[in-house]
């Protein structure tokens, strides 16, 4: 994704908990979403939902301790954080519509309301938005908290589209491709702010992954390929794990020109 670049700023470089984003990053980011989603389906149909939920709780919860204990961004460390979020962040968002039986548009709506007040809490308390600004446990505390509220409103969307909306998960993928060229192309040619332009790009990856990890796993009768859950999950963080080991040997995105990092 073609996004603004900024220079950094090299006094927090040693600092910053987050990557430079990068083509890798959204790579991986997508690549992320896709292995959440089929995770998640596969462990709420092997174990009772209740106890699926509370083992993704507890592997995010030991995922987000293990990030916070860190001085500096660790790919391995970093990429399992976002990685559990994705698995819970789906959990979270698929227990309100299967258990509790709230519909996707009241959920996609709940949610974006949710990240419209982060965002306000966020930019109120800290004067900026930008993920290259996270040099502090509180800002990194605001940015994880965006981070989750942004993965429970993707997958209530791509939910939506692919179910309520009735466009299946294929063609919900191909929404969603078009939909995360926009910030890039507005930013470039009219002028839509840099950190706008990439966080509505990062909430765009959750449904645009999981429509077309579903649209690999689920059965025919359902529109999908029918892989099975299972297949894709694994072959997701087989992967993923592959991309964070090149990250983690090259340190391609842990420094050099940041994007959006001096804007507020």
């Amino acid at each position: 994704m073609d996004l603004p670049r900024f220079v950094s700023n090299r006094g927090l470089a040693h600092l910053r908990k987050v990557p430079e984003v990068t083509a890798i990053f959204w790579v991986t980011k997508i690549l992320t979403t896709g292995m959440g989603e089929a995770t998640s389906d596969t462990l709420v149909h092997q174990l009772a939902p209740i106890v699926a939920v509370a083992l993704g709780a507890v592997a995010l919860a030991a995922a987000m301790v293990l990030q916070f204990s860190v001085r500096r961004y660790n790919p391995w460390v970093y990429w399992l954080a976002v990685a559990m979020v994705a698995v819970f962040g789906t959990m979270a968002a698929d227990f309100l519509h299967v258990e509790l039986g709230i519909p996707y548009v009241v959920s996609t709506t709940f949610f974006a309301v949710a990240l419209v007040v982060v965002f306000w809490a966020w930019y109120s308390v800290e004067k900026t938005l930008s993920i290259h600004s996270i040099d502090s446990p509180r800002r990194e505390a605001f940015y994880w908290l965006t981070v989750i509220t942004t993965f429970a409103l993707g997958t209530a969307a791509g939910d939506m589209t692919a179910t309520t909306l009735h466009l299946g998960y294929f063609v919900s993928g191909l929404l969603f491709t078009a939909l995360i060229a926009v910030p890039a192309v507005a930013h470039r040619w009219f002028g839509l702010n840099a950190i706008v332009a990439l966080w509505f790009a990062y909430i765009v990856t959750r449904p645009l992954g999981a429509s077309f990890a579903d649209w690999l796993g689920v059965s025919h009768a359902r529109g999908g390929l029918n892989w099975g859950t299972g297949a894709v999950s694994i072959g997701t963080s087989i992967i993923i794990v592959l991309v964070v080991a090149y990250m983690a040997a090259t340190r391609r995105n842990a420094e050099g020109v940041a994007y959006g990092s001096s804007a507020k």
